[in-house]
């Protein structure tokens, strides 16, 4: 069975597995406070070109989310996303549950338009009872978003710009950010996104690691007592060299970028091939995320060789499904894939 279900379906790139095993024994100080951890930032922060990060390591992309969300908005405040914005959608309401509504606006494709940020926002300090309303505190974007499709430097530099006007932090799901930035399509840098919002994150879940994802900090603006924040979101590991081990590999010689690349060279591949073969594409995704509209009958024959996720129902006749590559995905497998469509 092929499967091209999501971007996390292996165990961790060989090196970063190799360098957990050569430094197992080693006895190191727990919750962060090693020299793998520093590490590890010092190597982010010059990726990022940004020497005053603050960087934190928790292990996944809804945890961070919730913690981020949670730690950096007043109790009255809620979090703007597009209403197809995975915090909206795909968090099991974990955002909520921290006592947070997600605020919807209009999505297009993932992504959202400054423009509706800005009316958003502008709308409700215009409305003379928003005293009795969720006060919009921040706005949260991904990067690539859960379309698979990416904000340009001019788009995401718009938003920024919004967020500044109106005093609110622009914070950057990063779960998939190697994948987004090695795209042909991208026109942003590493350093580009600290400079343009708040804080993001750095997936290493999907992209090479056990587990994992980097918060970085970009304007000092941490909040205070932050180990006591993870702590009672049970966040703070005690094997903090965990995950600072992983992300200290990852950032050498290039690592991350270069596996990112592998899951996006097959994945253009892969959209190539669909097209050529007269599938029709729910959209042009230049990311890892491909999205295909299948035929029922279609989408059942060829589940029986290889795994896929739902998308979403079209018609009664037709579904789009989603296939992923990966930093670990194989030419072979890729190839197997194709004469299989």
């Amino acid at each position: 069975m092929l499967n091209f279900e999501s971007d996390y379906i292996e165990g961790a790139h060989q090196k970063v597995l190799d360098r957990l095993v050569k430094t197992n024994m080693e006895q190191l100080s727990g919750y962060g406070a090693d020299c793998y951890t520093d590490s590890a930032r010092e190597k982010i922060k010059a990726a990022c070109n940004c020497p005053d990060a603050q960087i934190e390591f928790v292990t996944g992309g809804t945890q961070t989310n919730q913690l981020v969300i949670d730690t950096m908005l007043k109790s009255f405040e809620g979090v703007v996303a597009a209403r197809t914005g995975h915090v909206a959608v795909h968090e099991a309401g974990a955002i909520e549950y921290t006592g947070h509504k997600v605020l919807e606006i209009p999505g297009y494709e993932g992504k959202m338009k400054a423009e509706d940020l800005d009316s958003y926002i502008g709308t409700f300090y215009a409305d003379g009872n928003h005293e009795h309303m969720v006060f919009p505190g921040m706005v949260y974007i991904s990067f690539p978003t859960e379309y698979g499709t990416l904000y340009s430097k001019n788009e995401l530099t718009q938003i920024s710009d919004v967020c500044h006007k109106y005093k609110v932090p622009l914070f950057i799901d990063g779960a998939r950010l190697g994948y987004g930035l090695k795209s042909p399509d991208c026109d942003l840098t590493m350093a580009d996104v600290a400079r343009l919002c708040d804080v993001f994150y750095i997936g290493g879940t999907k992209v090479g690691a056990l587990c994992g994802e980097a918060i970085v900090y970009t304007k000092g603006n941490r909040p205070e007592h932050f180990d006591n924040h993870k702590k009672r979101h049970g966040a703070l590991l005690a094997k903090g060299r965990l995950l600072s081990v992983q992300f200290d590999e990852l950032f050498t010689d290039n690592l991350y970028f270069d596996i990112s690349e592998n899951a996006i060279t097959l994945a253009m591949e892969l959209k190539n091939a669909f097209k050529q073969k007269g599938y029709e594409l729910l959209l042009d995704s230049p990311t890892n995320q491909q999205f295909v509209i299948l035929e029922n009958k279609k989408m059942e024959e060829l589940a029986k060789e290889v795994k896929f996720s739902f998308w979403e129902k079209i018609d009664e006749n037709h579904t789009a499904v989603r296939f992923a590559t990966s930093w670990a995905t194989t030419r072979e497998n890729l190839t197997k894939l194709i004469r299989l469509l």
